[in-house]
């Protein structure tokens, strides 16, 4: 793109931040009375569709499809925002592993907006032709669906795809020339080598246990990481306290929700800057994970006001806002 076409992309991404909820907005949805007020709310401020109305998660949903119609709208190639994406698609070959394992059919397990279509996904596993999959997935589809039927162990299927699924993201951010993308992609994978260690500790994982779950990156070292859990949580800390971590022993002590609070948090002040760098995909990137935490923060509260929790509960849970 032209340094134009980028500067008419940031002024149209400008306009629709002034739309994103802020704090504020959080405590009016926050104060309501019950979900329905929630959505009336929601819907006062122009979130769903005809579609939509009456369903809180298909308003959600159609909220994301809203920012990725906009991306679409404004970028010719959407292969920088694949990162965000991948997820999905290791989630989906998941999905597909343990449903062709089972003969069990079931639809509701996918999810939409990956950048494989399920259907190929599910046809490469049952077919067991790899090749029709991305190159970077055909070796961990291929060793998952094997693990699974020689062993029936799931978990050991879940450990092996899930990997896959960090280095993907991992290499789609040192592949990219944004830094907010490369920040993302490197967080995202420390965050969830820290959390795959924390959840070994506790249960009595070894060493070789936890490093095979461990995707490496810059900021982790997966070998002095695992070799700190299968010690025992202090010795974790111990070595945490001696990454760009260190910050985060008191949120992993409250729990593992606390922490991914704490990421989050941690990510909307790294894309806060790119408010002010109108010549690069940046402030896209930005935008779009900004419409993401909002939207999380949205289902917490709706799901807070469903299950009447209380207002403070759900407080505590919200995430800093991009505006």
């Amino acid at each position: 793109m032209s340094d134009m076409q980028y500067a008419y992309a940031v002024a149209r991404i400008r306009s629709k931040e002034i739309s994103l909820l802020n704090a504020q907005a959080l405590e009016q949805l926050l104060s309501a009375k019950n979900e329905e007020e929630c959505l009336s709310l929601l819907h006062s401020r122009g979130w769903g569709d005809a579609k939509s109305y009456d369903s809180p998660e298909k308003i959600l949903e159609a909220e994301r499809e809203k920012t990725w119609a906009l991306l679409r709208e404004l970028l010719d190639n959407l292969s920088d925002f694949s990162v965000f994406l991948y997820p999905n698609d290791y989630h989906n070959l998941k999905a597909a592993i343990k449903t062709v394992y089972s003969s069990v059919e079931a639809e509701q397990i996918f999810l939409d907006g990956g950048t494989v279509e399920t259907q190929t996904i599910l046809h490469a596993v049952r077919e067991r032709d790899y090749s029709l999959l991305p190159e970077p997935m055909r070796a961990p589809a291929q060793e998952a669906f094997d693990a699974l039927l020689h062993t029936g162990d799931g978990q050991l299927c879940d450990f092996i795809v899930d990997r896959a699924s960090l280095l993907a993201v991992r290499d789609a951010g040192k592949a990219s020339k944004c830094d907010l993308i490369r920040e993302y992609a490197e967080l995202t994978v420390a965050a969830a080598d820290i959390k795959i260690a924390v959840r070994a500790y506790a249960v009595g994982k070894t060493m070789q246990t936890i490093l095979r779950a461990l995707a490496p990156c810059d900021t982790v070292d997966i070998q002095e990481l695992a070799q700190a859990a299968a010690q025992g949580e202090e010795q974790l800390y111990r070595y945490l306290g001696s990454t760009r971590y260190a910050d985060a022993e008191d949120a992993l002590r409250e729990s593992v929700s606390a922490f991914e609070r704490w990421c989050d948090n941690r990510m909307m002040q790294a894309i806060r800057p790119q408010k002010y760098n109108p010549l690069t995909i940046g402030p896209l990137a930005a935008y779009l994970l900004a419409r993401e935490n909002e939207i999380r923060a949205v289902r917490m509260i709706l799901s807070g006001k469903r299950n009447h929790l209380p207002e403070q509960s759900v407080r505590e849970r919200l995430r800093e806002m991009y505006v």
